[in-house]
């Protein structure tokens, strides 16, 4: 008997394919945006990585062979040449250690040895440096890379190439790829974890939520701030696009919670076998971090929020920070509550966290840069996109013009400090003229505001003094004076930490140099400045200063600023990063002043 054939009502079978386009259309609208790169794009992409990692490059030895940053010169290399000679505990966690851990791994691979990797950075510490850098250069330039293939992912391809422009050329990620630190490394394991938010957002396969768990947990395992990209991939789970049951959606961000946490501890295992220690280093972290310790002379005392606003206006520019702001405004408005989630929540939250603490720096910034270049991307495409709607302006100038609205204030300060940092640094030109005028073996008072190595010859040790450095040094981390003033009992003395240093001066301290004939005097404004920055917070020290002047000359003076300009007053980023015009070399101002009065005298 043949099978029977039943036919729809015509009105069903309408209702039925009306259902299977609107499905269509929605699995189109969740398909993720091709991760194929098309010529044209490609020959861009790869152009821009080019230049990214020129860009990163250039001045990449500054200041070498010493490291004039106190969180690069202690806080990644030598610990990564450190595991050369004890376990790989780090025993310090302050920071975590998986940046130092691939360092460790590179310097073995490059030098070809653990005893190599340790001699060179005994007798030839610029070449150790410099590997470090560039590492930090490269991780930057694979950021670039990373946030384009999540702002394609997310939006579409010319999203996510302006947004690898924007992060290419922003100052702060350019400048902070010159050192050694565990920031700029950070950008690439957030531009991962967003890219996997994406594929999330746009179909929710279970390799998507791996993705941005691996990310979340290596941004974690190597800055902890990094830790925001888990507000974006528990937004992407909320907006899954695959469109499951609330069980289904509970059980993918289970597994990408499993993979940002096995790839934490992989990253930092002694956070587990050494779990007191690790405890211990946050809580100090978010100590310093909050202000609980003694606040730092020179810190801007305003609003935190109001000082990362303003750090965005010149660390990432200020057309990408408003067009971040236009972009985000133009998600809730259009109602893309998805994208809206995973991209704007974040930035919020992390500027409200950081902005609540008592210590602002502006590469603390850095982790939410590639989700506010995004951002940025977006708002600056659509701006396009009106502006060549109803034929204002034909596309290709709309896109030009753009395009120079959103690199031209970054490209002019990368090229600008990039041509500084590739001069000589002033604490170097110093150094120097000291090696040819101040006699070896003397006693000098430099002060902390450069590494002891500073004070001798890189691979050598002289036989002037009992530590095998050129000069010996009075102890600037001891003050034979108590914290009211009061001279302490012979032979006592009270440590003071670098940062406090400013705090322990006053003019009897000058007395002490003179008697014991620590006759020379090194000073540089990155110490000065912090007095001067706050006279009411440490009159003692403005005092010293003025009395210092009286009572000595000043034989040699170098300032980093160009001839006529105006010096850049105390600031704890723009004293060290050079964005102002006015620098033309790295460094501080520096003098060498010889006291006149007691054993100098004669």
């Amino acid at each position: 008997m043949a099978a029977a054939t039943v036919t729809p009502p015509p009105a069903a079978a309408a209702r039925d394919g009306a259902e299977t386009g609107r499905r269509r259309r929605r699995t189109r609208r969740r398909d993720p945006a091709p991760t194929r790169v098309s010529g044209l794009t490609g020959a861009a992409l790869a152009l821009l990585l080019a230049v990214s990692l020129l860009v990163r490059v250039w001045g990449i030895k500054q200041g070498l062979p010493y490291s004039y940053n106190i969180d690069e010169a202690t806080h990644f290399v030598p610990r990564a040449i450190g595991f050369f000679s004890h376990d790989l505990n780090p025993h310090y966690f302050l920071n975590p250690p998986a940046y130092s851990y691939l360092l460790h791994g590179v310097f073995e691979l490059w030098f070809g040895s653990a005893d190599a990797a340790v001699r060179a950075f005994v007798g030839d510490p610029t070449s150790v440096f410099v590997v470090a850098r560039v590492v930090a250069a490269v991780l930057g330039t694979i950021a670039v890379g990373l946030t384009y293939l999540a702002g394609r992912r997310l939006f579409n391809r010319w999203v996510g190439l302006l947004a690898a422009a924007i992060l290419a050329f922003a100052f702060l990620p350019v400048f902070y790829s010159h050192l050694a630190l565990n920031d700029v490394p950070t950008l690439a394991p957030v531009a991962l974890a967003l890219y996997g938010a994406g594929g999330i957002v746009r179909r929710g396969r279970g390799r998507d939520y791996v993705v941005a768990g691996v990310g979340v947990g290596l941004g974690a395992a190597t800055k902890y701030t990094a830790g925001i990209t888990l507000v974006c991939l528990v937004a992407a789970c909320v907006c899954d696009g695959a469109g499951g049951s609330p069980w289904v959606a509970v059980r993918n961000l289970l597994i990408a919670g499993g993979a940002a946490l096995a790839v934490f501890v992989a990253a930092n295992p002694y956070a587990v076998l050494d779990f007191s220690a690790f405890r211990s280093g946050v809580a100090q972290q978010a100590s310093l971090a909050a202000g609980q310790d003694p606040v730092k002379l020179g810190s801007n005392p305003g609003s935190g929020t109001a000082y990362y606003l303003w750090v965005f206006t010149w660390g990432l520019g200020w057309g990408p920070s408003l067009a971040a702001i236009g972009g985000g405004l133009l998600l809730v408005a259009r109602r893309r509550l998805g994208l809206a989630l995973v991209l704007v929540p974040a930035p919020i939250a992390f500027i409200v966290f950081m902005g609540d603490q008592q210590r602002f720096f502006g590469r603390w910034l850095l982790p939410v840069f590639p989700i506010v270049a995004i951002l940025a991307a977006y708002g600056g495409v659509e701006l396009v996109r009106w502006f060549a709607h109803g034929r204002r302006l034909p596309a290709p100038v709309a896109g030009t013009v753009v395009t120079v609205l959103m690199l031209a204030q970054s490209v002019v300060a990368v090229i600008h400090v990039d041509r500084v940092l590739s001069r000589p640094d002033t604490r170097n030109l110093t150094r120097a003229w000291m090696v040819r005028h101040v006699p070896a073996g003397a006693r000098v008072l430099i002060e902390p505001l450069v590494p002891d190595e500073w004070a001798s010859d890189v691979g050598r040790s002289l036989p002037w003094t009992p530590t095998g450095e050129r000069w010996t040094r009075w102890q600037t981390w001891l003050s034979p004076f108590a914290t009211d003033g009061s001279p302490l009992p012979d032979g006592e003395h009270r440590y003071v930490f670098v940062d406090q240093y400013e705090r322990a001066l006053q003019p009897a301290l000058l007395d002490r140099y003179a008697a014991a004939g620590y006759c020379w005097i090194v000073l540089g404004s990155l110490q000065a400045g912090r007095a001067f920055a706050d006279p009411r917070a440490a009159p003692a020290a403005v005092a010293y200063y003025s009395a210092l002047a009286q009572r000595s000359r000043l034989l040699y003076h170098t300032s980093p600023f160009a001839s006529g300009a105006h010096p850049v007053p105390f600031s704890f980023d723009w004293s060290i990063d050079y964005y102002p015009r006015q620098y033309r070399r790295p460094g501080p101002e520096m003098s060498v002043y010889r006291l006149t009065g007691g054993q100098c005298g004669a």
